[in-house]
């Protein structure tokens, strides 16, 4: 289960035990390390095979593009994963990553 990102040192930390993330098809990796993502995206995968989705959407932000390529890396070995692409604008446009899985 992911974990909510370490706050900044000096204070508490809101979310001591891990949080469960919803299942809704669209995953957004700016709550999340880097370190993270390894981890995180195939697990996430996993969950929302198992709640019978299909169609996902990954929000990986545009920058410098290190990220998507990171994601898209992780698509590209998994076998669930049917097919990936950009989104289209009204879905975030390279700053995000559509995904279709193999049906279970």
């Amino acid at each position: 289960m992911a974990r909510a990102p370490d706050p900044p040192s000096g204070r508490d930390d809101p979310f001591p035990e891990p949080v469960p993330l919803p299942i809704d098809g669209t995953l957004d990796l700016h709550a999340f390390a880097p370190g993270e993502v390894g981890t995180l995206v195939p697990e996430w995968i996993g969950a929302c095979r198992e709640a019978g989705l299909t169609e996902l959407r990954i929000v990986h932000g545009k920058g410098i593009g290190a990220l998507r390529r990171a994601v898209e890396a992780l698509l590209a070995r998994d076998p669930r994963v049917k097919a990936f692409r950009a989104a289209g604008e009204d879905a975030g446009g390279w700053g995000a990553t559509l995904v279709t899985l193999h049906a279970p």
